[in-house]
């Protein structure tokens, strides 16, 4: 284990997580001006004498907030694959994880791991990414993070949908399966696609988002064709009650899924009622 000065240490290129300013974040950094790092960052050394950052970009903001000047890390010879698979298992430990952080990480590790592949050899006429003792790539991956392989493809299919709506799968505002349809969609379109979801103050549904790369793939999609399918009453359409989510931010960590934050609002009310009712109780 070495102490590396901070100002020597690069981040991963590409690195597909978010180092978050968070209240977990300045609590790690408090603890680090308390006690140190205790587990030490991993990282390769490049050719210009650096060191390129493998796993402690957390832990590097923390020393960096804690105002200290270097860093414990672990020297790894790594090639660039081996790098990358090693930086994207180390961070799927977190305990939040963003659908756009998944879409990315399993992409590159994906393309890591058929690079390392290789080629087949004449006797084996699969493409690359099935050269894994006969598996396909998507199967090993998925065996390797706990995933099916039709999840890890959703999730690699996200890296073609535009930032906007990338965002909005991030916030829970549309779910992956109807995000994965429209990745199929043009750049162009789904860009014509977020005007009208802002236009409707609505996002579509897996049938709508479905229809819409059918229509797509028949060359007879426009937004005249995207303002229709979204008019459209969805299947057991309820009322919907908003509330604007900066309203709400501040009470729930960043990358909370819109679902966990619906339950704990619901559970919050349910107690209000159990308390409102126990005073009205006690006033008899």
């Amino acid at each position: 284990m070495l102490d590396i000065p901070l100002s020597e240490i690069d981040d991963f290129p590409d690195h597909p997580f978010q180092v978050r300013m968070d209240e977990s974040m300045q609590a790690m950094a408090d603890s680090v001006k308390a006690v140190g790092i205790q587990t030490p960052a991993i990282v390769r050394q490049k050719e210009d004498g650096r060191y390129e950052l493998i796993s402690g970009h957390r832990r590097k903001m923390a020393c960096e907030l804690a105002g200290l000047d270097t860093l414990p890390c672990i020297i790894r010879q790594m090639s660039r694959d081996e790098a990358i698979i090693a930086m994207v298992d180390s961070n799927l430990q977190r305990e939040v994880i963003l659908p756009s952080e998944k879409a990315k990480s399993y992409k590159m590790r994906l393309d890591a791991m058929r690079r390392q592949a290789g080629r087949p050899s004449k006797e084996n006429s699969s493409p690359v990414g099935m050269n894994f003792q006969g598996k396909q790539s998507l199967d090993e991956l998925g065996e390797q993070v706990g995933e099916s392989r039709n999840q890890i493809h959703r999730y690699v299919r996200l890296n073609d949908v535009i930032p906007p709506v990338l965002e909005m799968v991030d916030a829970g505002k549309i779910a992956i399966r109807p995000a994965v349809e429209l990745s199929y969609l043009p750049p162009e379109q789904q860009e014509a696609l977020v005007e009208q979801m802002s236009a409707e103050e609505s996002t579509p549904s897996h049938v709508q988002a479905a229809k819409m790369r059918k229509f797509s793939q028949e060359g007879q999609l426009n937004e005249g064709v995207i303002r229709s399918i979204m008019q459209e009453e969805k299947p057991n359409q309820v009322e919907m009650f908003k509330i604007p989510r900066d309203r709400i931010s501040g009470f729930f960590p960043p990358g909370t899924s819109a679902e966990k934050i619906e339950n704990t609002i619901v559970k919050a009310l349910e107690l209000w009622r159990q308390r409102e009712a126990r005073q009205r109780n006690d006033a008899r």
